[in-house]
């Protein structure tokens, strides 16, 4: 991101108020990109800005794209949180978590106005009068449902209309089969089979117990009455509700109603299983695949509340694999919705634990299916390989970037993809150590040597294998163009490795454009999956590097800081802040543990933890 476009936006963040409300992120062109809500304006958005070089995946992308951002003010959080959905629906920003619309819901039609109601199934909410129940995801499991209630409810599915064809013509075969109640023949009274249609919008909701109760209730007064034949009617429709029940999956006995939600993710996607449970079945699923999410609990309420801002309703229970942000504020906002209280809960033991575990484990089910898929894994990578020229598919790529402030501070980073996705274990941290000021190609040239000489060390002593230093790399990509391919290469061939080795150009605007070699550049545009590939290669590089020159710069600020104390010099310094790592753990350490760091006195330890008791050095 362009150092004075940050500059600016760190500065306008800083006067917006410490009071909740929504803040709205525009690109150069005006256009919407993102929407979040807080409970401090000026903590929340400040955060994007200040702390730009350790954001990952989605915030990142958006970061880079803002040009500047408009917020408006609210009375409360929960207020704040309202408004957010509201302008997510109706301006669907490039980086807020979209669902699809209503259009690709099913519904379940009721037409209560009609003298006759039928119950069928509906793609779209229509103003006409008639029950309406869902949304649902699944159009089969909508059909499936309707199919089981006019058969267990004995409901008519033909073409009639009542009551006009009331009595012009003989029962269809479903009559002859005990799968209709037949009002054509016009001998069942408009009451009983209103009553019928009653009870199959109770099974609808997923009434079973109650539903069941009250058969059982009618036969037992029907048989007391002697009246079999009607009580006959009512054994028969307790089976077929029976039956219907034992065919569906059964996994919550105690939960009759709710929503199981996980997520799972492997660095590059997360997918978001959603299992919905009526009457203690599942009665229906969805799934959703995203772009990587690092913060877990962020991306739960954020999924939250989009997914139950399209549904426009939610179960009594919510059950999450993991927590949530905003709890309480999401717990009100779906009870609003559904006009009754909503709980959201994560369950750590039992049925419901078990339960979340299944669901999280769909969850990676999708994302393993989506990694098997060519397009995302060996089909993108053989493609990778034609366009460079390799002799085969580049498994394992390492991807090194030079970070510095004028050339002071300077550190390189390697990551590792394998088989197209972040091998993070295997990331390695650079400092340089030859080079004096601000030569990326020098630095560029210790790095590998160094790479290159812990290879050829491996090699020596057999250890070639697995991954990190031990491992021969399929591809080398530097962040950077042909002067960078240019000044590695000498390298790269003293070495007597044959590795592939291009550079990856950034155009005016720091994004992928080309693959560079010793010649000229190679287009991958033409290639989606390619372009996806190598655009997140070089910005995970950048990413790294940059966030491991942050650390060292921190660290070598707190290092000169100890100077001031009486009696620690450089060396001391860097030795307290060796031994234990961080300032936090410095300042937390006694007496006796800063004396026992190599080099330190007892004197020295006393003088330099009062300094730390009064807050006058740390």
């Amino acid at each position: 991101m362009d150092e004075q476009m940050l500059e600016r936006l760190k500065a306008e963040s800083n006067t917006l108020p410490l009071s909740p409300g929504v803040y709205i992120m525009k690109n150069k062109s005006g256009n919407i990109i993102y929407i979040g809500k807080a409970k401090a304006l000026k903590n929340r958005v400040s955060q994007y800005f200040w702390r730009f070089a350790s954001h990952e995946g989605k915030v990142r992308k958006m970061v880079e794209n803002v040009d500047h951002f408009d917020y408006i003010l609210t009375d409360s959080e929960f207020e704040a949180l309202v408004l957010e959905c509201s302008l997510i629906k109706q301006h669907k920003p490039k980086y807020n978590i979209l669902l699809k619309d209503d259009k690709g819901y099913s519904y379940i039609r009721v037409s209560l106005q009609e003298e006759w109601p039928r119950v069928e199934s509906a793609k779209q909410v229509a103003d006409d009068g008639a029950l309406y129940l869902g949304p649902y995801i699944s159009s089969f499991a909508v059909k499936e449902t309707v199919d089981e209630a006019v058969k267990a409810f004995r409901l008519p599915v033909c073409s009639r209309h009542f009551p006009q064809d009331i009595g012009k013509g003989r029962p269809c075969l479903n009559y002859y089969i005990r799968q209709c109640c037949a009002p054509c023949r016009g001998k069942m009274p408009n009451a009983e089979y209103r009553e019928l249609v009653d009870n199959a919008v109770t099974f609808l909701k997923g009434g079973y117990g109650l539903i069941l109760n009250q058969l059982q209730e009618q036969m037992t007064v029907f048989s007391d009455a002697l009246e079999f034949e009607k009580a006959a009617r009512i054994r028969d429709r307790i089976a077929a509700i029976q039956k219907i029940r034992e065919r569906q999956k059964v996994v919550s006995s105690r939960v009759e109603e709710q929503d199981v939600i996980a997520m799972a993710g492997d660095g590059c996607s997360t997918a978001v299983e959603v299992f919905i449970i009526r009457g203690g079945r599942l009665c229906d699923r969805s799934s959703f695949l995203f772009e990587f999410m690092q913060d877990e609990p962020a991306a739960r309420a954020e999924f939250l509340r989009s997914y139950y801002s399209q549904i426009k309703q939610a179960p009594p229970r919510v059950t999450l694999d993991g927590p949530t942000e905003d709890k309480e504020l999401i717990e009100q906002y779906l009870s609003g919705l559904a006009g009754r209280k909503v709980s959201i809960t994560v369950p750590q033991k039992g049925e419901q634990a078990a339960l979340t575990a299944m669901v999280r484990a769909n969850a990676q089910e999708k994302l393993n299916h989506l990694s098997q898929r060519p397009a995302h894994g060996e089909k993108v990578l053989d493609e990778l390989g034609k366009l460079l020229g390799l002799p085969g598919r580049p498994a394992y790529i390492e991807s090194y970037d030079i970070s510095n402030t004028a050339g002071t501070g300077v550190v390189a980073g390697m990551v590792v993809f394998a088989d197209g996705k972040p091998l993070k274990s295997a990331y390695k941290r650079f400092a340089i150590k030859t080079v004096e000021g601000q030569d990326d190609y020098a630095c560029m040239r210790e790095v590998l040597s160094r790479r290159l000489a812990r290879l050829k060390e491996a090699k020596e002593k057999g250890q070639e294998a697995g991954e990190g230093f031990g491992r021969v790399p399929d591809l080398i990509l530097l962040d950077g163009g042909r002067g960078h391919v240019a000044a590695v290469r000498p390298v790269l061939e003293a070495s007597g490795f044959d590795i592939p080795l291009f550079g990856m150009v950034k155009d005016d605007k720091h994004r992928t454009r080309a693959i560079a070699r010793d010649g000229g550049e190679i287009a991958i545009n033409a290639s989606r999956g390619v372009f996806t590939l190598v655009s997140n290669i070089q910005e995970e590089v950048h990413r790294y590097a940059i966030a491991y020159h942050h650390k060292t710069q921190q660290k070598r600020g707190f290092s000169s800081r100890l100077t001031l104390a009486p009696g620690v010099g450089p060396a001391r310094a860097r030795a307290l802040m060796k031994h234990f790592g961080t300032m936090e753990k410095l300042r937390a350490a006694s007496e006796e543990e800063l004396a026992a760091v190599p080099g330190m006195s007892r004197a020295v330890a006393r003088t330099l933890k009062e300094l730390i008791v009064q807050g006058d050095l740390i």
